[in-house]
């Protein structure tokens, strides 16, 4: 195919994003929750990987020709994957109360979903964001909706939709932001921020302070390393956006809204310093990665040990998780994997831009993991992640093009090249 045709046919499709996404929000989903609770063994996480794997091999099959594959930096991604199969593997000396079936199942999806949105996002990895970027967009004005005007509060008044914690919602909301930003700075359509009063409404009727606090603290970082390209009028405009948001915040939210902000941020944070346990559960989880340093008290070891005898399932913080069931060799794979992939990105490669917003949804997610969550919620951050590493990676039409052909005449194949 010519290269000034290719142009006009799609590197990659919308379906496999649309599906891989869609598995990857929809979390754990089994038909009990459906309504169905003769079928809770069925698991559609699993018959959305076979979809999404039976479209992602389409959609590569017919991909066309462009000549724009060539060396690539994926030594993160084998570092990931043998991360992974550590986890998978610990489960042999796990202890009798641990669960792990289930766990081992989480990780054979989030390990399969990693590795297929990279697969799917070097064929064309500016469309690729985009496409999750609008997905995450749409996700989080559905979830938002569904929270406010059919899940409602729970049992602490905290909101969230479709069955997910609080802690997963205000991931989606935020994740929502970071999305409108991306896709802000491609269209420049003033209408994509209409949704960010919704997405920040959710992310604080959620009530997870962790999500909010980290949240703050990307958009923080986000604004500083961009202080040099920000105009004055554009700071004065954005602070006007984020008074009137203010304001439709206030508008919009129910009644329960101001009595939930007083108990959880005020009284709960402030005046009472509670952090729901979090203190204890985390010292318990040390204890164990210090009894067992080398190899951890295996998948799920957390739970069979403590969990199953205190009522908690996880450790609520994702190092510590795989500090004490995996110990220094599995907090040594997870070390040079994300050494690896933050080398990889460094500098944004062909689409800083992307690069850029990929890797702040990434480090949002991995950072509210060291406060909630279990080695299953985490499979945002690695997703991510996958995006802004085919963003890094895969060279510009321009960068190829300039590259030298070979003794035959032909350009460079594509290999592995870990750094």
């Amino acid at each position: 195919m010519s290269a000034a045709r290719w142009w006009h046919t799609p590197r990659v499709f919308f379906a496999p994003a649309a599906v891989l996404m869609i598995m990857a929000i929809g979390g754990r989903f089994t038909l009990d929750r459906a309504g169905f609770p003769d079928l809770a063994w069925v698991d559609l996480r699993v018959v959305g990987l076979v979809a999404a794997l039976a479209v992602l091999v389409v959609d590569i099959a017919r991909r066309p020709a462009t000549g724009l594959d060539g060396p690539r930096r994926e030594g993160w991604l084998v570092a990931t994957v043998l991360f992974f199969v550590y986890q998978i593997a610990s489960g042999l000396w796990a202890p009798p109360a641990a669960r792990v079936g289930p766990q081992t199942l989480d990780l054979v999806l989030m390990a399969a979903l990693t590795v297929a949105i990279y697969l799917y996002a070097i064929g064309d990895p500016e469309q690729a964001a985009r496409n999750a970027f609008w997905l995450f967009y749409v996700a989080a004005i559905i979830f938002a909706l569904a929270a406010l005007f059919i899940n409602g509060p729970g049992e602490q008044g905290r909101y969230s939709a479709f069955g997910g914690g609080p802690n997963v919602f205000v991931r989606i909301q935020i994740l929502g932001i970071i999305s409108t930003v991306a896709l802000f700075l491609h269209y420049r359509r003033k209408t994509l921020l209409l949704a960010v009063p919704l997405f920040v409404l959710g992310a604080v009727l959620s009530g997870s302070r962790a999500g909010l606090m980290t949240g703050a603290a990307v958009g923080a970082v986000a604004l500083f390393k961009q202080r040099r390209r920000v105009r004055p009028g554009a700071v004065v405009a954005a602070c006007l956006a984020l008074a009137v948001a203010a304001g439709v915040v206030l508008a919009l939210a129910p009644p329960a809204f101001t009595s939930l902000f007083k108990e959880r941020f005020v009284e709960q944070t402030v005046q009472q310093h509670y952090v729901s346990d979090r203190t204890s559960i985390w010292q318990a989880a040390w204890k164990l990665a210090v009894e067992h340093p080398f190899a951890g008290t295996g998948l799920d070891g957390f739970y069979g040990t403590i969990g199953v005898n205190q009522n908690v399932e996880y450790p609520h913080n994702y190092l510590l998780g795989v500090a004490a069931e995996g110990g220094l060799v599995g907090i040594g794979l997870l070390a040079a994997a994300v050494v690896l992939w933050a080398t990889t990105v460094r500098g944004g490669g062909a689409r800083p831009r992307w690069t850029g917003l990929a890797v702040a949804a990434a480090v949002f997610v991995a950072l509210d993991s060291l406060f909630s969550g279990d080695n299953y919620d985490a499979r945002l951050a690695w997703l991510f992640a996958a995006i802004a590493a085919a963003a890094a990676v895969v060279p510009s039409a321009a960068e190829t093009s300039a590259r030298p052909a070979d003794s035959a005449g032909h350009e460079p194949g594509r290999k592995l090249v870990t750094p």
